[in-house]
């Protein structure tokens, strides 16, 4: 059933992101005149077809569902001696440059657009979204000798809000790709005056961090993690270790075999490290303090024997981030671009050497976190598709023949040199961009095959 909840995610997504970029192509050429023979859903084989409108434009679903096309009246691939001049005065290549580069353009801008209308569309909703509160690890970590400490809330990196977990960690990620230092401002609890905080900025160097820690949970090297509370119990699964040693929901677990507890994940650790042990829980339930034995049943954990008690603890803080119309379109265009050039600049640092070529993915892992997306929910799968729609658009930007960046290219040497580029010139590129792509292509297969096997 997960199976094929993740095909039909990924192809909604898939066709989602196909359709939007194509009718970008089809809008813009039809505003310049060009007539269009076909628009297709997929490559390959047509397996379904109509035929609307004046021109007979052929709606088409072809039998590959990665990608689409839109098939214009085009000399360079169809024989027009028989047409009217009426009609070659609506084929591609005779338009000016200029409505060449609008056609070309127009299907990334559409992908930029819809990634658009779907982040500000969020944000008018409101999109649920983890506290940007602070655990510091305090063994000579960066975070530390920085002045951060647990428990701090950041409010804001370099005098730029922060809304929550992920436009931290996001606007910490900008700034250690140029190995910047992140002035990060701060509310903390006042020891002396209950209920009071104080604020105050501290520097965070990031230049420490290489590029491999920058593939990873970077924050983790820094000695930065999302605060967790105390552990406190939501749910007793029924028949589990938790409920036959008298656990209860809301109880907070003070310390384990006398040692004291600061976070959930230290309950979870120190559970998992005992399986078929009894250990001694201190308890506070209400007002009442208990002691209770628990004993973790064992099961296998990736190969290893582990503990649990079967029991749900409470999460990290968390806060509803919305906001009206106009600043939710103002952060939708923000989040659209910032995320454009993070790509872009990815990009530029594998070319480089500075990032791994394993971070490129392909259409298995795309498939893998479009079925997890969409069963966390639908803003998590409306974010997916944003950021693949981005993604998308930024990939057909690239200068490379085939792509619509390569083409965007041809043109604008045309631009620049008044004539345009040989027919010669452009088969030789033409295969050397479908070799390109190719490779690209097979390197982002073996990376989804490693990542699918590890």
């Amino acid at each position: 059933m997960m199976l094929l909840q993740t095909i039909i995610a990924f192809l909604v997504a898939l066709g989602t992101l196909v359709v939007f970029h194509e009718l970008g192509h089809y809008t813009v050429a039809r505003l310049c005149g060009v007539k269009v023979l076909r628009f297709s859903v997929g490559m390959g084989k047509v397996i379904y077809s109509r035929k609307f409108g004046a021109d007979q434009t052929e709606w088409a679903i072809s039998i590959l569902p990665l990608g689409g096309y839109v098939k214009m009246l085009d000399a360079r691939e169809q024989d027009l001696t028989h047409l009217p001049e009426k009609e070659l005065a609506r084929e591609f290549c005779r338009q000016s440059v200029w409505k060449r580069i609008a056609i070309v353009a127009a299907g990334p801008i559409a992908n930029f657009l819809l990634a658009i209308a779907l982040f500000s569309g969020l944000y008018l909703h409101g999109v649920p979204e983890t506290v940007s509160r602070i655990q510091v690890n305090q063994t000579q970590t960066a975070a530390y000798e920085a002045g951060l400490r647990s428990g701090d809330l950041v409010t804001a990196v370099n005098q730029q809000p922060v809304l929550g977990w992920s436009d931290l960690r996001w606007k910490l990620m900008e700034l250690a790709l140029e190995k910047a230092t992140a002035e990060v401002s701060v509310k903390r609890a006042n020891s002396d005056r209950a209920g009071a905080f104080d604020e105050m900025t501290l520097v965070l160097p990031l230049a420490q961090l290489s590029s491999k820690d920058l593939e990873g949970d970077f924050l983790s090297k820094l000695g930065v993690s999302v605060a967790l509370p105390r552990p406190t119990l939501v749910d007793v699964l029924p028949d589990g270790a938790g409920m036959r040693a008298g656990l209860k929901a809301g109880d907070v677990i003070l310390a384990i075999d006398g040692k004291n507890l600061a976070n959930a994940q230290e309950f979870t650790e120190a559970v998992r490290a005992a399986p078929g042990r009894t250990l001694g829980l201190e308890v506070r339930r209400g007002s009442e303090a208990l002691d209770i034995d628990a004993v973790p049943e064992a099961y296998d954990l990736n190969g290893t024997k582990a503990g649990r008690l079967q029991v749900q603890m409470a999460g990290p803080e968390m806060t509803v981030v919305q906001t009206p119309l106009l600043p939710s379109l103002n952060r939708g265009i923000q989040k659209t671009w910032d995320t454009s050039i993070m790509t872009f600049k990815m990009l530029g640092k594998m070319l480089t050497g500075e990032v791994s070529w394993k971070n490129i993915t392909g259409p298995i892992t795309i498939a893998d976190y479009a079925g997890q997306t969409s069963r966390s929910g639908a803003i998590s799968y409306i974010s997916f598709i944003a950021l693949i729609s981005i993604s998308l658009g930024v990939m057909n930007l690239l200068p490379i023949p085939v792509l619509d960046g390569g083409h965007l290219l041809y043109y604008s040497l045309e631009v620049l040199t008044g004539k345009p580029i040989s027919e010669r010139f452009g088969e030789i590129a033409q295969r050397a961009g479908v070799a390109l792509l190719m490779t690209l292509m097979a390197l982002a297969f073996f990376n989804d095959i490693v990542r699918l096997v590890s």
